[in-house]
This record gives C-alpha cells, sequence and structure tokens, in this order.
C-alpha cells in the first residue's frame, strides 16, 4: 500500500472530503457512496428497554471511548435515555467527562462481582449531559478477570449487573478495553450489537480480521443475536492520500457494513476530553459535534423500531 502523505487538499474534494460524482449529480461522501439524508428521529415517548451496543477494537487509541461518549450526548439530545459503561480500568470514558474515578468507592466492579450491599443506586452517577447516566470504573475493575476465571458463567456477569437498569433506558453504551479478553466477552455476551471505531490508519487494519473472528465466536458460543451495527472510520485526514487509500480498503472489505458518517480528525475532541465535556456541549457548532450528530441519526435510522 502507497503510504504517501500530502497536506494539500485532493483535486476535486470539498475540504470536508465530500467528492462530486462522475454525472455531476448528488455529492458522494467520504466513503464513496452517495451522502443519504437520516430523517430527524421523534424522541420516544416510554423509556426502555434498552439496546445494548458494545463499543470494541482491540486496538486502543482508536476512538472507543471518544465515540461513546459524543454518540451518547448526541442520542441523549434526540431525546433518548442513555446508559455508558465504562468497562475499561483506566477509567478513560468517566475522566472524559469529568469525574475522577481513583477516589470513588464503588464502580461497575463492585457489580460485576455483585459484592453484597451494593446495588446499581450505589454505582450509577448522572452527568452533565441531561438524559445519560454513567456507571463508571477504575483499576480495581483489572482484577475482575482474575477473579471471575474461576465463576460459573463467567461470561454473563456483566449482563446480570445491568440487568436491572436496562428497563429504564432506551440504549446503554459499553466502552471496551482496548483487549479481547474476558471483559470484552462479557460485553459481547450482554449486547445487542457492535460498532467498531477505526482509525484510519494502516496499522488499525491489521487487527480487524481477529477482532471479527472473536466476534463470530462469540456469536456462534454465546450470544448468537449479536450483531455488527457497522464500522467507523475515525480520524480521518481527507487531506492525506493514506487516510483515503485506507477508507477504501475498509470498503472494499466491509461494504455497507461501514457506516456513512466518517468523523474526521480534530483538535476539538482532545480540548473536549480535557474540559471533561461531549463536543456536542463543548463546541456544538463543530464539525465534530455535526459528525456525531449524523451518526446517531443514522444508528436510529438502522435499528429496528422498538414495539
Amino acid at each position: 500500500m502507497t503510504t504517501t502523505t500530502t497536506h494539500a487538499t485532493p483535486l476535486g474534494a470539498t475540504p470536508e472530503g465530500s467528492w462530486p460524482d462522475a454525472a455531476g449529480g448528488q455529492a458522494l461522501g467520504p466513503t464513496g457512496r452517495p451522502r443519504p439524508v437520516f430523517p430527524e428521529p421523534v424522541p420516544p415517548t416510554t423509556h426502555g428497554p434498552a439496546r445494548v451496543v458494545a463499543m470494541v477494537n482491540q486496538k486502543g487509541g482508536v476512538g472507543k471511548t471518544t465515540t461513546t461518549i459524543n454518540l451518547g450526548a448526541a442520542l441523549a439530545e434526540c431525546g433518548q435515555k442513555v446508559l455508558l459503561v465504562d468497562f475499561d480500568p483506566q477509567g478513560a470514558l468517566s475522566v472524559g467527562l469529568g469525574i475522577d474515578p481513583r477516589p470513588l468507592e464503588t464502580t461497575v466492579y463492585d457489580l460485576l462481582m455483585e459484592e453484597a450491599d451494593v446495588t446499581t443506586d450505589h454505582v450509577l452517577l448522572e452527568t452533565s449531559v441531561e438524559g445519560m447516566d454513567l456507571l463508571p470504573s477504575n483499576i480495581f475493575l483489572s482484577g475482575a478477570e482474575i477473579r471471575l476465571v474461576n465463576e460459573v458463567a463467567r461470561e454473563f456477569a456483566l449482563g446480570r449487573a445491568l440487568e436491572p437498569l436496562l428497563p429504564h433506558y432506551d440504549i446503554c453504551l459499553i466502552d471496551c478495553q482496548p483487549s479481547l479478553g474476558l471483559l470484552t466477552v462479557n460485553a459481547l455476551t450482554c449486547a445487542h450489537s457492535v460498532i467498531v471505531p477505526l482509525e484510519c490508519e494502516f496499522f488499525a487494519l491489521r487487527g480487524v480480521a481477529l477482532l471479527m473472528e472473536s466476534i463470530t465466536k462469540v456469536q456462534e458460543r454465546l450470544n448468537k443475536d449479536l450483531v455488527i451495527d457497522g464500522l467507523l472510520a475515525t480520524m480521518y485526514d481527507p487531506r492525506t492520500l493514506h487516510a483515503r487509500e485506507v477508507l477504501q480498503t475498509i470498503m472494499q472489505g466491509f461494504g455497507d457494513k461501514v457506516f456513512h458518517t466518517v468523523i474526521n480528525r480534530t483538535v476539538r475532541f482532545p480540548d473536549a476530553t480535557l474540559a471533561g465535556e461531549p463536543i456536542t456541549q463543548f463546541d456544538p457548532a463543530s464539525m465534530g459535534a455535526t459528525a456525531y450528530r449524523e451518526l446517531a441519526r443514522e444508528l436510529l435510522a438502522r435499528w429496528p423500531k422498538r414495539q
């Protein structure tokens, strides 16, 4: 694969990475497909039970936590009641929402281990986003895999922990650690679907086959109803040939499983993380906020309507 990089906007491309089609008609999105217009979602009149979505990629730094925070906030703007689950011992999801997880006495770890006298009420935290709550985690979660190894039905521990909460939410997003270990298997086992954030960089492609193999094994052995919502291209820079080639390779491999929405690289994401806010609050008019609102609309259009 050619890795030459250019910082000039490609001939014929817009700054956002859209391309006019050959007939000069409807503009094509960065994935090379006509850019659809997703309907404005109608807020639900009742809430629950939640659709559980695992944010999974064993490679770190691909945008799992950023996507969990900002997609959750965008869905909450659409009137959905959202539960975020920080399922990474690093606690990045909690930090990204302005919560220091280190001094917390109760976290998702206590629910996972079914600690006596700890209920969801002891762990659940409100966020600055109306309609979006958080189950935080910290470094203690790193001990969960060791403790779960000898447990019966260890792959179902997270599902048991979340069961009392799901009737009260519309969507539950699980931010998984960059690993395909037992914690990630727990997330896949209790999830209805998976979103795979994928950085538009060559090395990010190398582990996708292993990830898909792991998802297939979970589908066959633990959760036959698990589906892949799609692959989300993140950190995309339309000015570079390398990013465009990687996105083209993703499209060739996965086709319609790739979301139309693409998340461009922007300094506003780390700025928002530092402020402890979703980008939809930190910079509502930014390109990043617009992209995650578009992703929320695309997902709500893809997901089956709740009966």
